[in-house]
């Protein structure tokens, strides 16, 4: 079995994030610790509430009960990058440019390089937000659907309609997919590179849970998911996605609900992190299995690799955190 080197940490661990091969992890009392030749804090947030890795650029993106949106270097430095008084910042991502998105109420915003700020009202309140991965343009879930908007025109959002409460949102590597998270216990999936006007839609149904966790395979093949007693893993590698096609379920244990996956960030391996705290690699080829944590005090709540994928970075509920050497 790998090695595990143990972090405990106060309260409830919000996420965990690899910056080069420093891991982070983020409280939600607002502080964030990393291991770099010992551990180190940034206070943060009063209150956190969101912290995402950025996929354009080697930060973190922070939210907080405080209103405030932080860009995390590797060193542990912030810069504020907007500051809302009184509105809790729950949701954020980043984008190509150094662009930074997040969202309070009804409206999304978006900071370009250029320190410009935009605003993309909607009708109802923003719940997940995403930039595509080429283009300036951000995906903003919310009830009934996703507005798409190109940050740089004036041109009108394009409505991705589908009836029930869109809470996250996520582009597939290459752009030709959008899936959302739904209340209701599903994933919602829009193909968008048919022809003008059709954005044929994918259904993604029968978890037992609501989804929180998602993580595209390295080439985009796969989407994987939390919410069931298995990583539910959907087939993205055919023009139509997963349409008329069944998903795998990898790391089956009855009644022990996933909570985290994360994929490898070169091959098709999926870290599975349960409710009990147990933690298993699984090899999407074949299915199998190797024990990489045993049971702890909390769910997990976090999972990421480093980018040479040769560890993994757990955090959970109760602050038992670690890290995974699994070439040991």
């Amino acid at each position: 079995m790998p090695t595990v080197a143990p972090l405990d940490l106060e309260g409830h661990v919000v996420a965990v994030h690899f910056l080069g091969d420093v891991p982070f992890f983020a409280t939600a009392a607002g502080t964030i610790h990393r291991l770099d030749g010992g551990e180190k804090v940034t206070e943060a947030h009063q209150g956190l509430l969101t912290c995402i890795r950025d996929p354009f650029s080697a930060t973190l993106i922070s939210g907080g009960e405080d209103g405030k949106v932080l860009r995390i270097g590797q060193e542990g430095s912030t810069t504020l990058v907007a500051d809302v008084p009184r509105k809790w910042i729950s949701v954020v991502a980043g984008g190509p440019q150094n662009a930074v998105a997040w969202a309070h109420g009804k409206s999304s915003f978006v900071r370009t390089s250029d320190g410009a700020v935009r605003e993309f009202p909607e009708e109802r309140t923003v719940e997940g937000l995403a930039f595509a991965p080429k283009g300036l343009r951000i995906a903003a879930a919310r009830y009934n659907g996703v507005s798409l908007h190109w940050v740089a025109t004036n041109a009108p959002a394009a409505d991705l309609d589908w009836k029930g409460a869109h809470n996250g949102v996520t582009f597939s590597p290459d752009g030709r997919f959008l899936v959302t998270t739904m209340q209701e216990n599903a994933l919602h999936g829009w193909k968008l590179d048919g022809k003008a006007g059709e954005n044929r839609h994918m259904r993604m149904t029968g978890y037992p849970a609501k989804v929180k966790s998602l993580s595209w395979s390295p080439k985009g093949k796969w989407l994987a998911s939390s919410g069931a007693p298995a990583a539910i893993v959907w087939p993205f590698s055919s023009k139509d996605g997963p349409m008329g096609k069944a998903p795998q379920e990898l790391g089956t244990r009855a009644d022990i609900m996933v909570t985290q996956v994360a994929f490898h960030p070169a091959e098709e391996v999926l870290a599975i992190g349960f409710i009990d705290g147990m933690i298993l690699g699984v090899r999407i080829a074949d299915g199998k299995e190797a024990l990489l944590r045993r049971p702890g005090k909390g769910a997990i709540t976090g999972l990421s690799w480093s980018s040479n994928g040769k560890l993994l970075a757990f955090g959970s509920g109760a602050g038992d955190c670690g890290v995974i050497d699994i070439a040991a």
